[in-house]
């Protein structure tokens, strides 16, 4: 599978063979690149998770793959589970599997991506460069991501945050870009309203 870089490659297909066949076939996959590599990570997965008994084998790198895999399924709250495994890894290769989920619809999974990466908002910390960095290579990935949070928050969410700055969604992406900024010395553009109100 080409969502990992290719060193990768013989974790990622132990990790494929403990998995369920899919019922689909993954959905249209998104290319980012991580640490000079195009990756193309799928939308959506339809894999059944496997049983404890098959999972467990599974350890250290594998495992960290088959979290960023499942974190990709069609159900919210697997996708919310598995999340919540590699949320606060140190991996450059897992960081677009987060990232995506930023722009997603599921509140809940917007609040554990927050309380995953406390050190987004501590200038100079390793969560802060190696997110930083990730979004400096991908800047049209991260802009993209940006107007799924406001458009999903516009459809889903004004009603309980009638300003854009109040939903979870904008501290989230607040933090980001400050990490794009402190890792590329220069200030990013936003693509979305601010805080308070105005976009610029």
């Amino acid at each position: 599978m080409a969502a990992f870089p290719t060193r990768l490659a013989g974790d990622v297909r132990s990790v494929l063979a403990a998995m369920p066949e899919a019922r689909l076939a993954p959905v249209m996959p998104f290319e980012v690149e991580v640490q000079g590599e195009t990756v193309a990570i799928p939308s959506r997965i339809h894999n059944g998770e496997p049983g404890a008994g098959l999972e467990r084998p599974l350890a250290g790198t594998r495992r960290l793959i088959f979290h960023c895999l499942y974190s990709r399924h069609s159900d919210g709250r697997i996708r919310q589970r598995h999340l919540e495994q590699i949320v606060a890894s140190g991996e450059p290769w897992v960081v677009p599997f987060v990232v995506q989920l930023a722009g997603e619809y599921v509140l809940e999974i917007l609040e554990a991506i927050g309380r995953g990466l406390p050190g987004l908002a501590v200038p100079g910390s390793a969560q802060r460069r190696l997110y930083g960095e990730f979004i400096a290579r991908n800047p049209a990935f991260f802009a993209r991501t940006e107007r799924r949070v406001v458009s999903y928050w516009s459809c889903y969410y004004r009603w309980k945050y009638a300003a854009f700055g109040t939903y979870p969604g904008c501290a989230l992406l607040e933090a980001l870009r400050a990490a794009a900024a402190e890792q590329t010395g220069v200030h990013w553009p936003r693509h979305t309203p601010r805080p308070g109100g105005r976009r610029g």
